[in-house]
């Protein structure tokens, strides 16, 4: 199994702080206000550096920092934090991508020259919607009004590759207000733009409103009249739907998860980070100061266990599927030596039959009804038996 040997060409960091959790959020996440971030980058840096000895990092072809809201860093704490990422993931690759989380409203002009300055040439801004008093009902506390000084601030500062995050199927939103997101998302030409169903996650405000039965959300049938919205509007503006979620005019699709969907290794480092290393996954401790003393004894580990041909089989169709283009059969031989077919035939053959799955040139991918009921599609490959 190729993941055995490979070394990651992709990291991920994470930063926990934010200004406030929202209500939707399961993010390992807390409130900046008096937490030891210093103590925190300090913890990072020894991560980073224990990492690097463990599998030592060739050419870096994707850099992703996520949180939390990482932008919540002074621009002191920002510099001193990339140059970590420097120092210990020196060989970035010709064309890399730096992508950097950020709320609006917590990204002035000296700090986003500053990361700039540090190597991040992408940012992903988690607008969520354009409609104030959706925003206000989220728990989201920036406003439309940040969005737009955000963006001009990025572009003062020289960055091109920008995504908006946007949530449909919020409490009470309509298809109208969705509607006007669009129009407002697609006024500002941005190259990507991530577009998400939401969902009710355990340990979240919106949950125990949800228990409760005070949680105001559409019909099913509005969020999928929202999905077919937002598909047809993207596409009529030039953007390619190439995965889910996902919407990019040519050459602005996301490398680093990309990473994710091709079942491909990557570094994770940082409180509650997951990674994928040398056919092992690994999820970190998570509370802060937990993590920061954990790194003191070495890498600061919650559970790493090694991930077995069948189930990195399964990973790959699950993962794979969602982008559009589908899984390919000379990937799936060159990770694992085997016939894609050979493993999964049946399940393939049955979902074909139901009109979910299509076939390509080199394999599979789903077909328009699968697009909206994905979620069907990839569990079916859990458990499946391999046939001949």
């Amino acid at each position: 199994m190729r993941q055995r040997t490979e070394t990651p060409e992709a990291v991920y960091l994470h930063i926990p702080f934010c200004t406030n959790k929202c209500h939707y959020c399961d993010f390992n996440s807390y409130v900046l206000k008096g937490q030891p971030v210093h103590e925190y980058l300090d913890a990072l840096e020894r991560e980073m550096e224990a990492t690097a000895k463990a599998v030592p990092p060739g050419a870096i072809r994707t850099v992703f920092v996520g949180g939390g809201t990482p932008t919540v860093l002074t621009p002191e704490q920002m510099e001193r934090f990339l140059k970590s990422v420097r120092t210990y993931f020196p060989n970035l690759a010709e064309g890399y991508e730096f992508t950097m989380e950020a709320n609006p409203g917590t990204t002035d002009l000296e700090k986003l020259q500053a990361m700039r300055e540090g190597g991040v040439n992408r940012l992903s801004f988690g607008v969520q919607s354009f409609d104030t008093g959706l925003l206000h009902a989220i728990g989201r506390i920036h406003s439309v009004d940040d969005v737009y000084r955000s963006l001009e601030n990025a572009r003062a500062a020289g960055f091109a590759n920008v995504s908006i995050d946007l949530i449909f199927g919020l409490p009470n939103q309509t298809i109208a207000q969705m509607n006007e997101t669009l129009d407002r998302a697609l006024e500002l030409k941005l190259p990507h733009h991530s577009i998400y169903n939401l969902k009710v996650e355990e340990n979240t405000l919106f949950h125990t409103l949800y228990e409760r039965g005070e949680l105001p959300l559409p019909k099913e049938e509005d969020e999928v009249e929202m999905f077919h919205l937002i598909m047809s509007r993207m596409r009529e503006a030039g953007y390619e739907q190439y995965e889910i979620s996902n919407f990019a005019k040519p050459g602005f699709e996301s490398k680093h998860n990309t990473v994710y969907w091709r079942n491909e290794s990557y570094y994770g480092l940082g409180a509650g980070a997951h990674g994928y290393v040398r056919g092992a996954r690994h999820v970190n401790v998570k509370g802060i100061q937990p993590y920061i003393d954990a790194t003191k004894q070495g890498l600061p580990l919650l559970e790493k266990f090694d991930v077995d041909p069948d189930e990195a089989m399964e990973d790959f169709m699950m993962v794979g599927l969602r982008l559009l283009r589908g899984v390919d059969r000379a990937d799936f031989r060159a990770q694992f030596g085997r016939e894609l077919e050979d493993v999964f035939g049946e399940t393939i053959g049955r979902l074909q039959g139901q009109g979910m799955l299509e076939p390509t040139e080199g394999g599979w991918r789903l077909a328009p009804n699968g697009v909206l009921l994905g979620n069907e599609v990839f569990g079916a490959f859990l458990g499946a038996q391999a046939t001949a």
